[in-house]
């Protein structure tokens, strides 16, 4: 199977060649592929010679520790830089921080690349070009970038990028996973890159703490069910993500248990913030492939089995929920 070739590669590479300063942006949602997919272009970016910066608005959650260099993503935007690349989203509502630290402006200035895989629309208006490619993950599209542009993938970048495909891909078993996403995980292979090794990383960070157990214990036993049992949620107040968020995502523990009930076809998480905040992360079993599009309805995205959303605009949870619980309903019975 022949790479794929993005039109946008010409322009990338000639924002690139220009800059010595690079800073490399993740959404305030990270998660394996968004990190990966960053650390996979700081290593490249780096062996041509550029000084990378790391970048995401909010402290990196402890279970993504098992990616090499996770450790050097900062909270702060250099004050000199001559690029940005946003990886993995193409939503300015899920990089708020920037707005909120004042960065925003400063990345405005300057030349912007996004890069990314989500079907969501365009809405960084401020970005100089901008490649959406259809992949399983953003690491797939960054390295078949890379061999476009005939760029140095050492074993380094080879290995997150396959740790960003077996991420989103959930081991290469989602619907959007194809031939070429596992014809990419077999030439990283070809190049030295061990799967044993990332596994064997990756389930050491999923060991939790023992009072995470008991905590997720508590989680199971408040989750609702809806519409048949069809759909599945539960809510975190903001006292708990506060005492486990340093310890683990409270979401993670459970959805997966949430999406093994009889009947269930989408699983829901609400957090709920002080400041009236309220996000949602959605999963979808096979066959009912409505998250991006219930995202989308309230200005999120992500993927059809895997999404999120965040709501900042004065609703109260209990309008949120019921009307996330309605549009759910519609998109599951066609109704839309």
């Amino acid at each position: 199977m022949k790479p794929d070739t993005y039109k946008e590669a010409t322009k990338i590479n000639e924002l690139i060649t220009a800059a010595k300063k690079v800073v490399i942006i993740q959404a305030d949602n990270p998660d394996a592929d968004s990190l990966a997919s960053a650390l996979a272009l700081e290593e490249i970016l780096c062996t041509q010679g550029r000084e990378v910066t790391l970048y995401c608005g909010v402290d990196l959650p402890s279970y993504l520790s098992y990616l090499p260099g996770w450790d050097r993503v900062t909270t702060q935007m250099p004050s000199s830089f001559d690029l940005t690349i946003i990886v993995d989203t193409v939503s300015i509502t899920l990089l708020e921080q920037l707005s909120k630290k004042g960065f925003k402006a400063w990345v405005a200035a300057r030349p912007c690349i996004v890069i990314d895989h989500h079907s969501t629309e365009l809405t960084i208006d401020f970005a100089t070009v901008t490649l959406i490619a259809k992949a399983v993950a953003s690491g797939q599209v960054i390295y078949e970038l890379g061999k476009q542009l005939e760029w140095e993938l050492n074993v380094t970048a080879c290995s997150l990028i396959t740790s960003a495909i077996l991420s989103d891909s959930l081991g290469l078993t989602t619907s959007e996973t194809t031939a070429r996403s596992i014809q990419i995980v077999a030439e990283a292979v070809e190049v030295g890159v061990s799967l044993p090794e990332l596994e064997v990383a990756r389930r050491e960070t999923m060991r939790r703490e023992p009072e995470l157990i008991h905590y997720k214990g508590q989680l199971l036993q408040r989750v609702e069910f809806h519409s048949e049992n069809r759909i599945a949620t539960i809510t975190v107040p903001w006292e708990e993500i506060e005492k486990y968020s340093p310890l683990y995502n409270p979401p993670m523990l459970v959805l997966d248990d949430m999406r093994l009930a009889k009947g269930t076809e989408v699983a829901i998480c609400f957090k709920l913030y002080t400041d009236g905040k309220v996000t949602a992360k959605i999963r979808c079993n096979h066959g009912h492939g409505i998250a991006n599009e219930l995202a989308e309805h309230f200005g999120g995205g992500g993927h059809d089995y895997a999404a999120g959303y965040k709501v900042h605009d004065g609703r109260s949870y209990e309008e949120l929920k019921a009307e996330t619980i309605g549009f759910a309903t519609k998109l599951l019975d066609g109704d839309t």
